[in-house]
């Protein structure tokens, strides 16, 4: 009965027939690069092709720093020295590549900067024809296959960060043969519809799955839209015409749905956030607010204004009786002073004594007379008395002795 071998022992026994082999331990292979990954082991993986076959490889950490002096791009002509082994988990012979040299460059490659230049010394690629990415976009159009990872990651991501805004797929061909012509219908389909921004793309690949937005025709239908166009072609380190004729360019189709569409969910949360905050500063103030109104409540409370207010109106009751008091006093006393110098002045008025039966005698021309010597037999007088005036002539003159000796 034959053998009955499992897996591991197959791919363990393939292993030692190519280790035994002496030309695939030490050989040197030339051809172009394709699926170039540096990895962040610091591992580099790629498939070496050249028209008719291709072989998987990988160059080790350790070996790249005696074996490689450049980097690797997708489409570059290379000559590898290394081994030829079987990989028994997946039971697959690759090339362990020990130094890898350039061999020119490969036709694809070639054909890729020449068509880069021209479009280049063209304008094509100009900052200043660059359109600005809409901040708060309603309608984003995608240029993509209808299946697969990039389509469904944009709507994942769109989803999250924005479910208010509307997307429009333009299922296009985006490998193989005429998947130029599809991406450029996409493009002038959903530039003619008015969309806020466009996303044109697809996943990585080889520099033969990514051609098609390697093509002029799109960069040119690119150049041509009047809608901003974001070009998320391959992975980070794939660069494509398509991405150097974009208005922006992602390093991958998920970054250009964050770049397409803002994060209005985020947003709203801090708003929902900045809301609370305002909220709870709003309370604080009042609060605030209230304490210092009961502060001066209590002062005001304090300090009674209407009593005070009384008291003053009681004080100046007072101050008014006591100036009436003062005015009347000063008044008795002037009243007094007048009547005692009036009285002295009576006494000593000469027409006061004319009430005790006395008389004023005066000439006609009211000079007074003070001696009978200014009289004479038949001179006119008057005597003037308390209550009239008595007109009269001189009969006779009588001296006094006195007056007579002297």
């Amino acid at each position: 009965m034959a053998a009955v071998y499992s897996v591991t022992q197959i791919n363990t026994y393939i292993k030692n027939m190519f280790s035994t082999d002496y030309l695939l331990r030490e050989v040197q292979v030339r051809g172009e690069l394709s699926n170039v990954k540096y990895h962040s082991s610091g591992h580099i993986y790629f498939t070496l092709k050249d028209e008719g076959s291709a072989i998987a490889g990988v160059m080790f950490k350790t070996a790249r720093a005696q074996g490689l002096g450049f980097t690797l791009e997708n489409g570059q002509g290379v000559q590898i020295t290394g081994s030829i082994s079987v990989y028994e988990r997946d039971g697959r012979y690759q090339i362990y590549a020990k130094r890898i040299e350039p061999d020119g460059r490969g036709s694809l490659y070639e054909a890729y900067e020449l068509l880069k230049q021209r479009l280049y010394e063209e304008g094509l690629f100009e900052f200043e024809h660059k359109k600005e990415i809409p901040k708060y976009p309603a309608r984003v159009g995608i240029v993509t296959a209808p299946t697969g990872a990039a389509i469904r990651d944009i709507q994942n991501i769109a989803t999250r960060r924005n479910p208010y805004v509307q997307l429009y797929l333009y299922p296009a061909k985006v490998q193989g043969e005429g998947a130029a012509q599809t991406i450029v219908r996409g493009i002038r389909t959903l530039d003619r519809m008015g969309m806020d921004t466009i996303i044109i793309g697809r996943g990585g690949g080889s520099i033969e799955d990514l051609w098609p937005f390697n093509e002029e025709c799109v960069a040119r239908a690119i150049y041509d839209a009047d809608t901003p166009i974001i070009s998320g072609t391959g992975h980070e380190i794939d660069n494509t015409i398509a991405d150097y004729a974009a208005d922006l360019r992602a390093p991958t189709p998920s970054a250009a749905c964050e770049l397409a569409i803002p994060d209005v969910m985020s947003v709203l949360a801090g708003l929902a956030g900045f809301r609370e905050r305002m909220d709870s500063l709003m309370r604080y103030r009042m609060e605030q607010e209230g304490r210092r109104w009961e502060l001066l409540r209590a002062r005001l409370s304090a300090a009674e204004p209407g009593r005070r207010l009384e008291n003053q109106m009681i004080y100046l009751d007072s101050l008014t009786g006591r100036l009436g008091q003062a005015a009347q006093s000063a008044y008795e006393r002037r009243k007094h002073r007048y009547e005692l110098l009036l009285s002295r002045l009576s006494g000593i008025s000469p027409t006061a004594k004319l009430n005790g039966g006395y008389g004023y005698i005066s000439h006609p021309d009211g000079a007074p007379v003070t001696a009978v010597s200014e009289l004479q037999r038949d001179s006119a007088f008057r005597v003037t008395l308390w209550d009239g005036t008595i007109e009269g002539q001189v009969t006779g003159i009588t001296k006094t002795e006195e007056n007579t000796d002297g």
